[in-house]
């Protein structure tokens, strides 16, 4: 699990939001779920997926390095 990522949760949009909650089980009691089962539910691609949490991940490294300065 990125615990990082978890600090600046709120900060992103809904969408991303989504994929980063349901890939990593962080609402109390969900399980962690594919990129596959997300894609699905949100009726998009796995790729788009895949996209949307590289990019929520990016989103947080440039919070932190922000935050250094």
């Amino acid at each position: 699990m990125n615990v990082k990522i978890y600090r600046n949760l709120d900060l992103l949009d809904e969408r991303k939001k989504e994929v980063v909650v349901g890939l990593f089980g962080i609402e109390l009691g969900d399980e962690e779920r594919t990129q596959r089962e997300i894609a699905k539910e949100l009726g998009i691609s796995r790729s788009y997926v895949s996209r949307i949490e590289k990019r929520a991940f990016k989103m947080d490294e440039l919070i932190q390095q922000v935050e250094k300065i």
